[in-house]
């Protein structure tokens, strides 16, 4: 395992949720890690922000350590959940908040609703 991955496994392990995004939470730098980081912030998930913008190494190591070719990529608990289409079909259907209660994620299911009520 190299450096980069390991750092990034270490990432994984350390936090229940972390997003590997361009820019941080606070300040996305692209849309779609924006969608996802603001679904995220909404439904009050306690969550680490890993910029890839920042390392070059992470950026092309977190694409290898999940065989994901896109960012941002989603981990609960250690799992790859996905990228940002998956995490919009997930909210919109619920499942993410299964994901969540199962995992034992905090989060606010009525948030959750009123993403759902303004999508349909």
């Amino acid at each position: 395992m190299t450096d980069t991955a390991k750092q990034i496994q270490t990432q994984i392990s350390d936090n229940s949720v972390v997003l590997y995004m361009k820019g941080t939470k606070e300040m996305p730098q692209c849309g779609f890690s924006s969608k996802v980081a603001g679904v995220l912030n909404y439904m009050g998930v306690e969550f680490a922000d890993v910029n890839v913008l920042a390392d070059e190494a992470i950026r092309q190591g977190i694409k290898e350590f999940s065989d994901w070719p896109t960012v941002p990529q989603l981990y609960v608990k250690g799992e790859f959940v996905g990228g940002c289409d998956i995490i919009t079909e997930m909210t919109l259907s619920g499942e993410l908040d299964t994901l969540f209660a199962e995992s034992g994620v905090a989060f606010d299911k009525d948030a959750a609703d009123k993403i759902r009520e303004a999508n349909t």
